[in-house]
Formats: C-alpha cells, sequence, structure tokens
C-alpha cells in the first residue's frame, strides 16, 4: 500500500466535502453535516463578500438559505469556541474543548489575574444575565475609558469574553452577527457530562484532525485544533501502533502518511479511481481546504495570503482574494466585492497561476460557479474591473 501526493489532495477534497457537484436539493440538514463533515467553521467578521462562515457553505452546499447556519446555533446543535481559532462547532465536540475552558490564560485577556481584579463586575454581569436573560455586550453602558480601537475593548467586553473562554458564558445565539452570551448551564444543560481530560482531548483531537483532513502529513496534523507540535511526537506513534491510525508510505515524500480507519474507503476509491474531483468553486480565505498556508503550498504548488491587512499598494491580488478551486488544482483567485444595495457582484481582480491553461470547459465551469455565487449573494449582475488584464476579461467575459 502507497499513497501519492495528488491521491493525499483527492482525500483533503473529499474529506472536506469538496470534491463532487454541489447538491441538487439543500436544506437545513445538509448545513450541520457539511459542518460536521469539515469538523469547524471558522469564524471571521470580513464582509466584503459574505461573512466567511457562510461562504465556506456556499462553497460546499451552493444555493442555500444563510438563516439556516444561525437556526442551527440557536438550536443547539452547534456552539462557539477557539479551536483552530474562532470557530462554530458541532456540539458533540464539546466534550472535547471543554479542558481548554479551565484554561484561562491562553491570551492576555483571558487570566486569573483579571478574575481576581474584577470580582465585582464579573458577578454583575453574572447576576444580570440570570436575571434578564442573554446579553450583548452593547447592552451595557461602560463605566470605564472610551475605547479606543480593537485591543481597547470596553470592561464589559472583555469581562464577557473572560467569562465565555473559560466556559461560565456560551453564546447562545448571534443576531446581525452579535453575540448574545448567556449562562452555559441554559444554553447546553449537559455541558458537563463526558468531559475528556487535558490529555485524553489532545488525543481525540489528533484523531478528529486526521479524519477531517483525509489524509495527512504528520506535521499537518497540528494545525487543525492549533496543538502543541511536541504532542504529535509523542501520540501519533502511539496511535500508528494501536491501529486506531493506518500509517501509508507516501511515493512524493519520504514519510508515511496518517489515515484515520473512517477514511480507508475514500483511498479504496482514490487506489480505483473512483474518487473523481469535478468542483469549480471559489474558496474562503478561512476554508480548511486553505487555512494552513504551508500544506496549501505542499499540496497544491499554491503559494496564498490574505492581502486585507496589508496597505493598498502592497497588495498583489486584491483586498480578499479567493482561491479558485477547479477539480483537484487551486488555479487562481478572485477578489471580488458584492455590494448589495445595487444587486451587483465586482469581480475587481483575476489572476490564474502560471501555466494554466485557459480552456473552454475550465470558462465554462467558472461562469457556472460565478453566476452561482453572484446569485446567492442576490447580487446577479456580473461586473468585471478594468484592473482586469484585457486579455483575461476578454477569455471571461465571452461566457456571461
Amino acid at each position: 500500500m502507497q499513497i501519492t501526493r495528488d491521491q493525499v489532495r483527492l482525500m483533503l477534497l473529499a474529506a472536506q466535502g469538496m470534491s463532487a457537484p454541489y447538491p441538487e436539493v439543500v436544506d437545513k440538514n445538509n448545513v450541520i453535516q457539511s459542518i460536521r463533515q469539515m469538523g469547524l467553521l471558522q469564524i471571521d467578521t470580513i464582509s466584503v463578500v459574505a461573512r466567511s462562515p457562510y461562504f465556506v457553505l456556499w462553497s460546499r452546499l451552493g444555493n442555500y438559505e444563510p438563516e439556516w447556519l444561525e437556526d442551527l446555533h440557536r438550536e443547539g446543535m452547534l456552539f462557539e469556541y477557539i479551536a483552530h481559532a474562532a470557530c462554530f462547532i458541532p456540539i458533540e465536540q464539546y466534550p472535547m474543548l471543554r479542558p481548554d475552558m479551565g484554561n484561562i490564560d491562553f491570551s492576555w485577556r483571558h487570566s486569573e489575574k483579571y478574575f481576581r481584579e474584577h470580582q465585582d463586575l464579573i458577578a454583575s454581569i453574572l447576576n444580570h444575565i440570570e436575571t434578564n436573560g442573554p446579553v450583548r455586550s452593547a447592552d451595557f453602558d461602560s463605566k470605564g475609558k472610551k475605547s479606543n480601537g480593537w485591543w481597547d475593548w470596553k470592561e464589559e467586553k472583555i469581562a464577557l469574553e473572560n467569562l465565555w473562554s473559560h466556559g461560565d458564558l456560551m453564546v447562545a445565539y448571534r443576531q446581525g452577527f452579535q453575540r448574545y452570551y448567556d449562562l452555559t448551564h441554559k444554553v447546553y444543560p449537559e455541558y458537563s457530562e463526558n468531559i475528556l481530560t487535558e490529555k485524553q482531548a489532545i488525543r481525540e483531537k489528533i484523531l478528529a484532525s486526521i479524519k477531517f483532513l483525509g489524509a495527512a502529513r504528520q506535521k499537518w496534523v497540528a494545525d487543525f485544533y492549533r496543538l502543541p507540535k511536541g504532542d504529535m511526537a509523542a501520540i501519533i506513534p502511539k496511535l500508528v501502533s494501536s491501529n486506531e491510525i493506518i500509517s501509508i508510505p507516501c511515493v512524493d515524500w519520504n514519510e508515511d502518511i496518517l489515515i484515520h480507519p473512517d477514511n480507508l474507503c475514500i483511498y479504496e476509491d482514490v487506489l480505483a479511481g473512483q474518487q473523481i474531483a469535478t468542483r469549480t468553486s471559489f474558496l474562503s480565505p478561512f476554508d480548511p481546504v486553505v487555512w494552513d498556508r504551508q500544506r496549501t503550498l505542499e499540496l497544491f504548488d499554491f503559494e496564498y495570503s490574505i492581502e486585507c491587512y496589508l496597505p493598498p499598494a502592497k497588495r498583489k491580488f486584491g483586498y480578499f482574494s479567493l482561491p479558485i478551486l477547479y477539480r483537484d488544482k487551486l488555479v487562481g483567485r478572485m477578489d471580488a466585492k458584492a455590494h448589495r444595495p445595487k444587486h451587483e457582484f465586482e469581480v475587481r481582480n483575476l489572476h490564474f497561476e502560471a501555466g494554466f491553461q485557459i480552456e473552454s470547459h475550465f470558462l465554462s465551469e467558472f461562469a457556472q460557479a460565478l453566476t452561482s455565487c453572484a446569485n446567492w449573494h442576490k447580487a446577479p449582475k456580473i461586473l468585471f474591473s478594468e484592473n482586469i488584464s484585457d486579455k483575461t476579461r476578454q477569455l471571461v467575459e465571452k461566457h456571461f
């Protein structure tokens, strides 16, 4: 038994639900199934196109109702916590994440010192929520100094974040993408059941990471849940020796590839030539397929970074460029903006990888994907910016 880099790439796409065409009919059940399949749904607030969690689901499901994600959260099928980053997470992973909630020192805002020094404020907030129900940080008039930016939150916001990170509060739901915090025992009464130890949780996260990645080099595993890399060398060999993880030699890398037993069916289909990637879509920068930039480079030969945090003069591909997936390749990137009041979807920039042949079949699928994306944004009028090279714009515009 062996595996190639191309086969590893196919397994990632299959495991992440990015191989087959979009489902013909989509309902709310498809949304939770998709999140369970990808493992984690990262949250980001940039809204030049649909915010990332909604866009990641569109990449997998096509035309679905974004409200379904909010409904699932409110219904208790999902919870919010820090995993790879801030994420929507299937509720069945709660026991695995609960040990992290005792570690209140994982950032400068979440410290024992803060709890000691703000006991009155914390008690007041907990009492307010107990009496009045879920709250936003905006429901509190700050009595502290005026906020001056991202790292200068008012005291009530910092307290809510501390209580959330520590596990005393959960995000009950979002409205207008604002968090509403409530007491954990009200949001998830089973919160204290089946809790793992820290060591058990790390072990389960490693197993889950390998499953969600389809097939993985050992060096990729830690990034999925942002685990200490030292744990990989200690735990993974034990998982292999106990046959909880399958280890298969790789033709292209001088190391074994790790496969979860649940993914052996995908591996067998890949070996038999029955796992064929047919999807053409656009990916959020925070999609699990590409959020590990080094893995993306090694698997797809695609060097990718997000440029929205750079000054405009230093941007090469655009403010929020979206990788273009064509079958099992990343062939380019599209910088886009949804002008919602005008119902216009602007392609502000479009770049293809060196050596990629822009042929008619790709252009047809690209046009279908872009039309679907624009319609889903309720911005069906597609505009191509003058920033796009004349040659590329002429090739693409013929299909619209």
